[in-house]
């Protein structure tokens, strides 16, 4: 294409898991896609499109939201279009009702014909519905490119030239197409829990299956991340691929501008009493159902830090009172005015950028780990899901530290996470992590540098469109 042509105005449909750690970041590529001036349909179901962000007034003539209802399936309860609103061990159902998407997903394919898809992991029905229509099709990972390179090929060829890792102990040592140093492993017990991953569950196919299908159906592999972070990351998965992976950035989140106004002046008023630099910032996403032993030493551990403190701790929608954790006896009295324990939504982003904040007690998402870094804060790291082992050891050390705990069960002491929380917000010795987070937070933080990445994304887009077509 010459460059005095100008590139002719795309269709892109944008379809996500129903997680909103997946929703939102997809939202992300969409509004980018739509202020390059190409049309979007967004596409998710019903109650997860309200619970959108509002979208810019100047991208809304070009961004469509598509709802598809999600079919009724036995077990999962009325009204739960998104991880956020089971637990834990009814996502399987939901991937069922997910699956049952594809006659909707079909139909709209068909009448609308875009030019692209963006699709996630969960759909592996879909490339070859979009495929025999012509339109083409780019997998989105929120996943960063370390993160996929351990999880390894999903090549038929990589796949026979490495084999199938069967056992969970294969999970805790580095793998072998992995050509130089790196402590990328999962713990013991990270690995028990992501050998799920691998096996058939209720909704009859694996997640593995999923990923493979979806990555193998498509012709570009957009990954979360940038050069400067991960750039030999970012070449072996290309290696290992063998098709073309593009970094889109971080896509570093603008400060929300959802106003509960009476909340965050509350929230504020709280922030600005303390020392700049001291306050632990606590959230560990919205997915999370801890153990009521491991929400007693967490709550304990921050008592006994004697750090001021800002805990958000949402009850999930689904728990009822048998099911959802307590507080120690005593805790918010003798923490009372040290500490906030804050129930509702909160300003995640506004609360990061206040300078009274020190340290964040996270469970390393990596949406979270890229909001904390544009503000160089250190991490105190307590990983619990999916991807969330691997990034803290990723970052182990260079931005804060991650909590010691037991090996099998994944357990910690009070006493292991209040001397975590001391040494990464103030003790001498911690210093070079908090300069760490700094220095990191250069890269996070720079706008220009991740629109670029995205400029370069939609470029591809527009370039390669309807090429790889057989």
């Amino acid at each position: 294409m010459s460059s005095t042509t100008e590139p002719k105005k795309l269709h892109i449909a944008v379809f996500p898991w129903l997680a909103f750690g997946h929703i939102i970041p997809f939202f992300e590529v969409a509004k980018h896609v739509a202020r390059r001036g190409h049309k979007v349909s967004f596409i998710s179901t019903p109650r997860n499109i309200q619970r959108l962000p509002k979208i810019p007034q100047h991208l809304t003539p070009l961004i469509n939201l598509v709802q598809i209802p999600l079919p009724r399936v036995e077990n999962l309860p009325e009204n739960a279009e998104a991880t956020m609103d089971v637990p834990y061990h009814i996502i399987p159902y939901l991937k069922i009702a997910h699956d049952g998407l594809e006659q909707g997903i079909s139909n709209f394919l068909q009448t609308h014909k875009p030019d692209w898809i963006i699709h996630d992991f969960a759909p592996h029905w879909l490339p070859p519905i979009a495929s025999s229509l012509g339109i083409s099709r780019a997998h989105f990972s929120i996943f960063n490119a370390s993160t996929l390179c351990f999880i390894g090929p999903t090549s038929p060829e990589g796949l026979d030239r490495y084999g199938v890792r069967t056992l969970p102990e294969h999970f805790t040592v580095p793998p072998e197409w992995i050509p130089f140093p790196s402590n990328l492993v999962f713990r013991s017990f990270e690995a028990k829990k992501l050998f799920d991953a691998t096996k058939q569950n209720a909704s009859g196919v694996s997640d593995l299956f999923r990923v493979q299908s979806t990555v193998q159906g498509c012709q570009v592999y957009l990954i979360r991340s940038c050069r400067e972070i991960e750039g030999e990351w970012l070449d072996l998965l290309q290696e290992l691929q063998q098709f073309p992976v593009v970094p889109i950035g971080l896509l570093p989140p603008l400060v929300q501008t959802r106003e509960d106004k009476e909340d965050w002046s509350r929230i504020y008023q709280w922030l600005d009493k303390q020392e700049n630099g001291t306050v632990v910032y606590i959230a560990l996403g919205s997915e999370l159902n801890l153990s009521q032993e491991d929400f007693t030493e967490l709550a304990l551990g921050l008592e006994l830090s004697g750090l001021p403190f800002f805990w958000v701790l949402r009850t999930p929608s689904w728990s009822g009172d048998s099911d959802s954790v307590k507080l120690p006896d005593g805790f918010e009295e003798r923490t009372k005015g040290r500490g906030l324990v804050w129930t509702t939504w909160a300003p995640q982003t506004k609360i990061l950028a206040h300078d009274s904040i020190g340290g964040f007690l996270t469970h390393c998402g990596w949406s979270s780990l890229i909001e904390a870094l544009q503000y160089g804060r250190p991490l105190i790291m307590l990983p619990f899901l999916y991807d969330q082992g691997l990034i803290a050891r990723f970052w182990d050390k260079k931005i804060g530290i991650e909590v010691p705990r037991n090996e099998e069960d994944g357990s910690f002491t009070r006493k292991s996470l209040a001397e975590s929380l001391n040494l990464v917000v103030v003790d001498e010795e911690g210093k070079a992590y908090r300069d760490g987070a700094k220095e990191h937070g250069e890269v996070f933080k720079d706008k220009d540098l991740h629109d670029r990445y995205m400029d370069k994304c939609v470029e591809y887009l527009e370039n390669h469109v309807h090429m790889h077509e057989v």
